[in-house]
Formats: structure tokens, sequence, C-alpha cells
């Protein structure tokens, strides 16, 4: 995970998000939306399906993700006897807990799959429940926090990255769920446009946290002590990205 240097990049993506949420509600671009979705319909033989829904499953947070930084978390704790690594994954958890969630809730949109009426349409009064959770996409936001998490977990465990690796896990996975999330229909393109803004601005705020110099408690045996968590310097060509 690499410190961001300016907070435009941030703030640009929090203003995309709401601007994007903002036309959706006021009926704009959800002919586009019907149209992606359409067209990937039609164009989803077998053996791309199956890739598809096999590769999207680096944007399963509770399946995958979660369960992943969990371990790396564990095993870094362990080794360095610091509690700092655990925090981060609870951040990490609360953050897209806190966030992706509620917004799901309250826009209250339909998958690109559901039968009803307005299907296109957020805050869609027929889309109950699970069925009307599909913006922004989970996935997607959720693969750009926690590839941001795993990346700074295993750096501190290997010592370093590569750039390039780093580079490659932080926008390789979620380039890879944002095309096949919307390419098996289980989300409008706007809603993994939206998720993509959204991770962003969550990504950034995570690698923004001192993990290694916070304050915390005095604990027992030095367990408060660094973890060789300190993000790097943000490289030039990630600022746009990252």
């Amino acid at each position: 995970m690499t410190r961001p240097k300016n907070w435009w990049p941030d703030l640009a993506s929090l203003v995309g998000f709401v601007l994007l949420t903002g036309l959706l509600a006021a009926g704009h671009l959800l002919d586009l939306d019907a149209a992606v979705a359409d067209w990937a319909d039609d164009h989803r033989p077998a053996p791309l399906y199956w890739a598809a829904r096999v590769l999207n499953y680096l944007g399963q947070g509770g399946q995958v993700l979660m369960p992943v930084s969990v371990l790396l978390a564990g095993v870094l704790a362990w080794r360095r006897r610091s509690v700092r690594p655990l925090i981060v994954f609870a951040a990490g958890f609360g953050l897209t807990y806190l966030t992706i969630g509620p917004l799901k809730v309250w826009l209250q949109r339909a998958a690109p799959r559901f039968d009803g009426p307005d299907r296109t349409h957020l805050f869609n009064e027929a889309a109950i429940g699970p069925l009307g959770m599909s913006y922004p996409s989970g996935h997607v936001a959720n693969a750009l926090v926690w590839y941001g998490v795993i990346a700074l977990l295993l750096a501190a465990l290997l010592g370093g990255l590569d750039p390039r690796v780093h580079a490659a896990l932080r926008i390789v996975p979620p380039a890879v769920v944002f095309v096949t999330t919307t390419y098996l229909s289980f989300h409008w393109i706007t809603d993994s446009v939206a998720g993509l803004l959204l991770g962003l601005v969550l990504t950034r705020l995570m690698a923004r946290v001192p993990w290694d110099t916070m304050p915390l408690p005095r604990l027992p045996d030095g367990w408060d002590r660094p973890a060789g968590l300190q993000p790097t310097q943000e490289p030039a060509r990630m600022t746009r990205l990252t």
C-alpha cells in the first residue's frame, strides 16, 4: 500500500461518485446500463462464462479477500509479536462494512437479472432486500480496498514488494473484477463504475493511516510494537490509480 501525496484524486473520485449517483437518480444513463447488460447477455458463450465466473472470485470479499487478509494479518502479527496487523484488517473490515453496505441498502437498485419493474432505477420500491443491493458494486469496491490491505501485509511479511508486483496486485484484480462483474450481469456497468470510484476513496483513506506509529495503549510483552507496516512513498505513475 502506498501513501498518497495529494488529496485531489480522493476528492475527484468522491465528486464523481456523487455526480454519477445523482445522474442515475434523475433517470440518466439507464439506457446505457440496459444496453451493456443486453449485449453481455447476447455474447456469453459457455467457455467465456465459466472463465469469467472463476475470475470473478477475485472480488469475493467474504469468501476470498477477507480470509486471505486475516490469514496474512495473523501470520504477520505472530511473527512480529504485534497487534498492529490485526488492526489493519479490522479497519478494512469496518470501513467497507460501514460504507458499501449502507449505500446499497439506501440506494435500493436491482441487479440486471431482476424481473420486476424499473429494473435499472435507483430507489426502486419493488427491489426489496437482497434484490435491491446492486449499487454500488461491492465486488469492485472490495477488490480495491482488500488488495491494498493484502499488498501492505505481504510487503511487511516479505520485507518489501517489487514495484511491478505491487502495481499488478493493486490494478489487475480490480480491473478483472470490474470486467467480469459487468460481463456476467451481476451488476450494471454504472454499478461497477460507482464501485471503482468509491473503492478508490476508501483504499486511499486506508493508505493514509500511519499503522506503525499510530498511538496505541501499552500492551503486555510489547504487542503494541511496530510491525513493518510503513507504506512506501507513492510512485508518480500510481497517483491517478490508487
